[in-house]
Formats: structure tokens, sequence, C-alpha cells
């Protein structure tokens, strides 16, 4: 059973950053597609960043140019820097990780930013 864990979140001023990895554990597969996901207190999920297999990189428009998402140096990690930080940015960061085509969620990272 694949699981996908997060890690990497914390409280941090506006205008810092914050380095996000999500790993995939309990397959010999790499992570192929993946996506970082967010959620405010009070609304609905939304999407933050993807990248494809082939490593091509898409992201909100909210978060273009601050954020970057990467496969990781490791074989099934994938991995979300984000940059210039706003307290708008404040939510639960999750992970959807595709292994063989199905996709894994993780449990979530919080992610508080001050002003």
């Amino acid at each position: 059973q694949v699981q996908v864990v997060e890690t990497g979140g914390g409280l941090v001023q506006a205008g810092g950053s914050l380095r996000l990895s999500c790993a995939a554990s309990g397959s010999i597969f790499s992570i192929g597609a993946a996506g970082w996901y967010r959620q405010a207190p009070g609304k609905q999920r939304e999407w933050v960043a993807a990248i494809s297999s082939g490593g091509i990189t898409d992201y909100a428009d909210s978060v273009n140019g601050r954020f970057t998402i990467s496969k990781g140096n490791a074989k099934n990690t994938v991995t979300l820097q984000m940059n210039s930080l706003k307290p708008e940015d404040t939510a639960v960061y999750y992970c959807n990780a595709q292994v063989l085509a199905k996709a894994y969620w993780g449990q979530g990272t919080q992610v508080t930013v001050s002003s």
C-alpha cells in the first residue's frame, strides 16, 4: 500500500520561505505526476502546483513566480519551495502523488504565515 507523507510545514513571517516535501513509500515504482493543493479554514481545497511525469510544471496564478515544484533527488519525493510567503498562503498543504497512474493523498502539513 502506497503512503504519502508531507513534511516541512510550520510558522513563518510574511516574506519568508518554507520548503515542503512529499514522500511516497510502499512501492518500488517512482512517483509519476504529482501536485500540491491547499485548504484554508472555511474554504475549499484548491490546486497550487503540478509537475508531470516528464517534469513539466504548472502553477496557480496566486503562487506563480513565488513557488517552485520539483522532483526531489530521492526517487519518490516531490518538493514545493515557497518564497515570498503571504498571510493568504496560510493553509494545510496536501500532496497528491501518482504511482502507476493511481493517485494518493497525504494527510497534509500546516503552513502558517504571520503578518
